[in-house]
């Protein structure tokens, strides 16, 4: 197309979209087109470099990320919003239990070889007395609970539920699983309704569960030190043991128990097989090592132009931080997340552009940049607990991780997942609708929106901590891929034209809520859980 041809057709287009849509609409469109590959790459190749050493939650490296975010703010002339600084700070505790071990008798056994928790909040089990409880479950196709008393005593259960010879669940009479399969909570909580001191569960596919976790048991794990985290008053211990261990145990008391041979006559019968069994002396003994850090959310704060509308605040975040250096390797995560990093670096600079050139949003944008996302939604959670800008006048999240490479599901990269925008506010998920089919033109994969979704990506990044406030929310992601916390997830392997169009998207969602007459209603009831 050559240059007169390629003027003619953008003079028509921007006639076309200045009839249709108004003058904020082209406005958007030209501060759009800023946001471009080359810029994202410059920056990305910086933030996910070596020298940066995978930008470790509390580590030199996050904080140096932080300090590059800062110094780029400034270069826009962006003035600082949390107390004359750009970053918010939060306390941290650093936790391993790496060399915890339990014993039967004289026998021991290791954390992670043959048992596993999470974070517990308790240092020693001792018991003899145990009550085998089949696979811990009471409802009306199937109960393990008719003749047995767990009052006082440990519970042990397997994880899954009865399946009959067919392969169908003997509690929803298919091929799907019940809840009580999807999670193991639900039979701990009925455990301890029915006065179980603990619950140990025993895990049939031990081994291959534990090549998908092994590496979040040998790491570290970090806890916000939160005044407004609910505390947990029930301290009671949860275990998860292998067959071999649980066999190791109900062996102590009576030779011929194999946990094998009883799953199968569960199975088989359709009827519990619990029991009391006195067993010789099992204790799991806790060894915690504690180490106490801090690490910042960077935030760039763009007030609006309307002084009756710029106290609301539309946020758009995205996390900074990853998984350092593990066995000698940098995991540079520049998909995870430094794809969301410079997309929000970006949109950052087209809102400054428009407020310089005089058409700067209505209502005020948070360019959020929290860490300790990888550790649990940290910096997130520490946000939306103390917040710089109040709740109340926060509009909305459009969340972005991981949107540089392209899934195993797709052949091409013009896709984005789009997660949560229907889960609280239909305008939200409307307008998002409308924009890409106006600007973008991408294909909107709702796969992972799905409430039933066993990945339960909703929950697994920083929108959830404002989705739990009945904060309107859009998670932008492009799927997992063979890098996913690996030190092959780097730079060189972005793609930055595909990345630079969701960007666009998110630019022009956040526009149209920013500079729109009402703010957005939430007029869906959406259900939350704890997450895991």
């Amino acid at each position: 197309m050559n240059y007169l041809l390629r003027l003619s057709f953008l003079i028509v287009l921007v006639f076309h979209v200045d009839h249709l849509y108004g003058q904020s609409a082209t406005d958007a469109i030209k501060f759009a087109a800023g946001i471009t590959p080359s810029e994202m790459k410059e920056h990305l190749t910086v933030l996910a470099s070596d020298a940066y050493e995978g930008r470790e939650t509390g580590q030199p490296g996050q904080k140096k990320a932080a300090q590059y975010l800062v110094d780029y703010y400034k270069s826009l002339g962006i003035q600082p919003c949390v107390n004359g600084s750009y970053l918010q700070s939060f306390p941290l505790k650093k936790e391993s239990f790496v060399g915890s071990y339990v014993t039967i008798g004289p026998i021991r056994k290791d954390f992670i070889k043959d048992f596993y928790f999470w974070g517990p909040d308790w240092q020693m089990l001792n018991f003899s007395d145990l009550v085998f409880a089949g696979y811990g479950i009471e409802d009306k196709m199937y109960t393990d609970y008719a003749h047995i008393d767990v009052k006082g005593k440990v519970v042990m259960c397997l994880l899954g539920e009865p399946i009959d010879k067919n392969g169908k669940s003997i509690i929803t009479g298919n091929n799907v699983a019940s809840d009580w399969t999807n999670d193991y909570r639900s039979k701990r909580d009925l455990a301890v309704s029915k006065g179980a001191l603990a619950v140990v569960f025993v895990n049939p596919d031990f081994d291959q569960y534990l090549k998908r976790v092994k590496y979040w048991l040998e790491t570290p794990a970090m806890k916000l030190d939160n005044p407004k985290r609910p505390k947990d008053d029930d301290t009671r211990p949860t275990v998860f043991i292998s067959v071999d261990l649980a066999n190791d145990i109900l062996k102590s008391g009576k030779k011929k128990l194999d946990i094998r041979k009883i799953q199968k006559s569960i199975n088989r019968s359709g009827k519990s097989k619990g029991f009391e069994l006195k067993v010789k002396p099992v204790s799991f003994h806790v060894e915690l090592q504690l180490e106490l850090l801090s690490a910042e959310n960077v935030l760039c704060f763009i007030e609006g132009s309307d002084p009756e509308l710029r106290d609301e605040v539309v946020v758009i975040s995205a996390h900074y931080d990853h998984i350092g250096i593990q066995q000698g390797e940098i995991n540079n995560g520049a998909d995870d997340d430094g794809s969301g990093t410079v997309s929000a670096m970006e949109i950052a600079e087209a809102f400054v552009e428009a407020k310089l050139a005089g058409l700067g949003p209505k209502r005020s944008i948070l360019i959020l940049h929290v860490s300790g996302e990888e550790k649990g939604l940290l910096g997130s959670e520490w946000y939306s607990d103390f917040p710089v800008f109040p709740l109340e006048y926060t509009v909305c999240d459009l969340n972005i991780d991981m949107i540089g490479r392209m899934d195993k599901e797709h052949s091409d990269g013009n896709y984005v997942y789009i997660i949560g925008s229907d889960k609280l506010s239909t305008e939200l998920h409307k307008i998002s609708e409308s924009n890409n089919a106006n600007f973008t033109k991408l294909v909107l994969d709702y796969t992972y929106n799905d409430p039933k979704d066993p990945n339960r990506f909703y929950y697994r990044s920083d929108h959830y901590n404002f989705a739990k406030h009945n904060i309107p929310v859009i998670f932008y992601f492009s799927g997992v891929h063979e890098d996913y916390h690996k030190p092959g997830d780097d730079t060189e392997k972005i793609m930055f034209d595909k990345m630079a169009v969701i960007v666009r998207l998110v630019f022009h969602t956040a526009w149209e809520v920013a500079n729109r007459s009402e703010k957005l209603k939430v007029d869906v009831v959406s259900p939350f859980e704890e997450r895991e």
